[in-house]
């Protein structure tokens, strides 16, 4: 938690059950909570002080001597934009302060009055349980939603708390209880070419890499023999830290993910390859019931959670102190074929080319891909349709491509009352809403680039409270950046797999690894998990919270848990609604 430079902060203090604390000039506490010795780096000249929470190669002195000359809190726009890593910057001049996480969302914050002071924390829940708010039921209607489209998923799952959008800061003036909210991240124009910018975006990955291994001792790595978490493997390889990389075979027979780990493994004879048996792997939806890590939020991460950190004791008795990820990779150095509705209006003769070359690799219908090109709706306006479309059939795969994302659904076990509050804040929402970027195709990227780090911070928690810390360097601001400048007809084009990415590992990655041009889908371990922990899921629904509040009908979820091999069951229909019944649960302490 940060907290004003003000004689009532001591009784926001108190109410957060904290191990450290770093003060202002007067003594006052500043910075409460838990982090460990090498996730703070603070610089101080007077009454200034700079603070970065997290990962980032920056010395005291080089923040001592930017507090030094530094004279508005305007200023460290100039600074941030330079750090690499993934960090929470925090600043106090002259009583006022500056609370900001990362562009990619990876990292957030979150303000609320607390006796009167405007009080920020890097989790939502910290403070609920500061002021005593209870969790707002319409906000879990919205999340049981799916997907839940920006903006809804700003909004906490607490009226007394407010969250800080992705790329922006939070100001708080020094009598502690006025704040604004500043941006200071925008993303680039997308117009440079991939040979213009495959060396700036290795640069940027392999920095980001080197910032978590730059201190050597033993690191690990997901090592899937996918592109993405096998750029990063070779980066950690090329370090001072020792490399552990673990793989989990996928236990369908044409899942060929070991056949890519094994290949990149020859060219890799330093690192310790760790194959782990694929009938080990947890299935999804293993043990829902069991997850003892408070969230400030619904994730569906709670489905893969068991195996996201089953290997980690394993890897950490191997000696690593930290676990490296390619997620992010498919989000950052892929993009959006939502793109091309803009491209077509410029680059005609260019668009059309690929667009058809779209039509052939994903099968979308002439007609439908017709209707969505010449669509022109505002994003107001299809936020709005959408609200009105909530019960409708899934639209076409080819609408979703090329519009403005996926529109949302309800669904059969939603009560009237759940489904009228989630067309309420939908259509409340559209009044106003304004899009991530003009370009819906930036706007997509933007969006999925979001949704995928709030599952991930929550990874990040759970590997943190497990004892192995993760990492997902892709995410970090400056391989962001580095990426979203690259012209989109360039990133994603139906002739090549993943062009921006080989070609800027070209050359640090074996070009026989850079040839793969697929990715497992694991669809055989989520219908067995359904079959095999649909006892859990009964458990669930036969004393449900959800039920409890009047938002779903327990009855046609333990119904549907009876029949697994539903089809419908196989598009994760269950995802939201399983995410905020586990989350309410562990809220509000309900043991089976």
């Amino acid at each position: 938690m940060v907290l004003p430079d003000h004689a009532d902060a001591l009784t926001a203090a108190r109410r957060c059950s904290a191990v450290r604390i770093v003060r202002h000039a007067s003594g006052r506490p500043w910075l409460i909570g838990r982090w460990a010795d090498d996730d703070i780096t603070i610089g101080a000249a007077g009454s200034t002080r700079i603070a970065v929470l997290g990962c980032c190669p920056v010395s005291a002195e080089t923040l001592t001597s930017f507090a030094e000359r530094l004279r508005d809190l305007a200023g460290l726009d100039h600074l941030v934009r330079r750090l690499p890593g993934s960090f929470h910057l925090i600043a106090t001049l002259d009583g006022r302060c500056r609370v900001q996480g990362t562009a990619s969302g990876l990292r957030r914050v979150f303000h609320a009055r607390v006796g009167g002071l405007a009080v920020a924390a890097d989790r939502a829940d910290l403070l609920a349980d500061a002021t005593g708010a209870e969790p707002d039921e319409e906000q879990l209607a919205v999340r049981l939603l799916w997907p839940v489209p920006h903006p809804l998923l700003e909004t906490t799952l607490w009226t007394e708390v407010t969250s800080v959008p992705p790329g922006s800061a939070l100001l708080v003036d020094a009598d502690g209880r006025h704040t604004r909210v500043s941006r200071w991240w925008t993303p680039p124009e997308p117009v440079r070419s991939i040979a213009r910018s495959a060396g700036r975006v290795r640069e940027a990955l392999s920095t980001a890499v080197d910032a978590r291994c730059h201190q050597g001792g033993v690191v690990s790595c997901d090592f899937s023999g996918g592109l993405d978490s096998t750029s990063v493997c070779f980066l950690a390889a090329a370090s001072n830290a020792r490399v552990v990389a673990s793989t989990w075979p996928g236990r369908d027979p044409g899942d060929d993910d070991l056949h890519w780990a094994e290949r990149a493994t020859e060219h890799l004879p330093q690192v310790d390859h760790v194959v782990w048996p694929a009938e080990e792997s947890p299935l999804v939806y293993t043990n829902l019931l069991d997850i003892d890590v408070p969230l400030d939020e619904p994730t569906i991460g709670v489905m893969d959670r068991a195996r996201a950190l089953k290997h980690l004791p394993g890897l950490k008795e191997r000696g690593s102190r930290l676990h490296l990820t390619g997620i992010g990779g498919d989000h950052v150095t892929w993009c959006s074929e939502a793109y091309y509705h803009r491209l077509l209006r410029v680059r005609p003769v260019f668009a059309l080319r690929q667009l058809r070359g779209f039509r052939a690799l994903w099968n979308w219908p002439l007609r439908d891909m017709a209707r969505a090109l010449a669509d022109r709706r505002s994003f107001r306006r299809w936020l709005a349709d959408s609200a009105a479309e909530l019960r409708d059939p899934p639209p076409p795969t080819v609408s979703a491509s090329l519009g403005w994302g996926m529109p949302s659904r309800v669904f059969d076990w939603m009560t009237p009352h759940a489904v009228r509050t989630v067309q309420r804040v939908l259509r409340q929402a559209a009044e106003n809403a304004e899009p991530l970027h003009d370009d819906r195709g930036m706007h997509v990227d933007l969006d999925q680039i979001r949704m995928c780090t709030r599952i991930v911070r929550h990874w990040d928690l759970m590997a943190a409270r497990a004892g192995l810390p993760m990492a997902s360097p892709f995410f970090d601001d400056r391989v962001l950046e580095a990426c979203l400048a690259v012209d989109p007809g360039e990133r994603v084009t139906p002739w090549r797999y993943k062009p921006l990415l080989t070609t800027a590992m070209r050359g640090v990655v074996p070009d026989d690894c850079l040839r793969r041009t697929n990715k497992a889908q694991a669809a055989m371990d989520a219908a067995d998990g359904l079959r095999r922990h649909r006892g859990d899921l009964l458990a669930l629904w036969e004393s449900s919270r959800l039920a409890e509040l009047g938002l779903v009908d327990a009855a046609k979820l333990r119904e549907l848990a009876h029949r697994p091999d539903t089809p419908a069951l196989r598009e994760a229909i269950l995802y939201s609604t399983i995410a905020c019944e586990v989350w309410l649960r562990k809220r509000t302490k309900i043991q089976l």
